[in-house]
């Protein structure tokens, strides 16, 4: 299939270091082939913390999530909602919406519909019908809407399990071993959320924890390190498969 004109990919998740964990080693292969990087969040993650207020661990964790989009040479965004309190409502639809129109993205990547958290599957379905709803003329949203509706795919979940504990499988593989440097020192920006994991998950070395992840998928393909997803394929939506036309072998898909 041909390209999209604009090159131009959007990852909108719940928190500001869903991308690092799930989709930035793709982030970074297609920044190597010349595409516009935007990661953008719901939340500030400003219940990211057993220490520090709302306000000030929201700051540290908007420029954490700059930071790790300046080593793609992207934009980081935050809508401001709030961490737990992620509605499917008007205003963060609008919200949504409004960045979609402003950066106009031919590719988005979302969160997982089902996942381990309730934040995660609402931006998954605030995304898709921010997707569905970038073209809708009558809305509440100032920026111009803009056609045709982007690709959308779905990160894979956390420990590559649903709301019930089952394995996700994927549709779509990407081989991220050569950039998983780059998905590393992503992920390191992130330095407040180790102290986080750790005292409320009980959990450390998080970048020893997404590695694992890699490492699972990649076994699936025979390759050291990947990402799974899945792709939107509802009516609207396109359904040629835009990362294995962008990325050529770094795709593996299996029926």
């Amino acid at each position: 299939m041909k390209l999209p004109d604009r090159k131009c990919v959007l990852s909108l998740g719940a928190h500001p270091d869903d991308a690092e964990f799930l989709c930035a080693g793709t982030l970074a292969l297609l920044q190597q082939q010349g595409w516009e990087v935007h990661i953008a969040s719901l939340a500030a993650g400003d219940k990211g913390s057993a220490v520090l207020g709302r306000a000030e661990i929201s700051r540290i964790r908007r420029a954490e999530g700059q930071r790790a989009a300046d080593l793609l040479g992207g934009q980081f965004h935050c809508l401001e909602c709030e961490d737990i309190y992620i509605l499917y409502d008007r205003e963060t639809i609008n919200r949504a919406t409004a960045l979609m129109r402003r950066v106009k993205p031919s590719l988005v990547i979302t969160t997982s519909p089902s996942d381990y958290m309730v934040d995660h599957e609402v931006a998954s379905r605030v995304t898709q019908t921010a997707c569905f709803a970038s073209g809708i003329k009558n809305m509440e949203v100032d920026e111009d809407p803009f056609e045709p509706v982007p690709w959308l795919y779905y990160m894979d979940p956390v420990e590559s399990k649903d709301r019930f504990g089952q394995t996700v499988i994927p549709g779509i593989w990407v081989d991220i071993t050569s950039v998983m440097e780059t998905k590393v020192d992503m992920l390191c920006c992130h330095a407040s959320q180790r102290d986080w994991l750790m005292a409320h998950h009980g959990v450390d070395e998080y970048v020893d924890m997404m590695k694992d992840g890699g490492r699972l998928r990649g076994r699936e393909i025979q390759r050291t390190f990947a990402e799974g997803f899945r792709q939107h394929l509802g009516h609207s939506f396109p359904q040629e498969d835009l990362l294995q036309s962008a990325l050529g072998d770094w795709v593996v898909t299996k029926e």
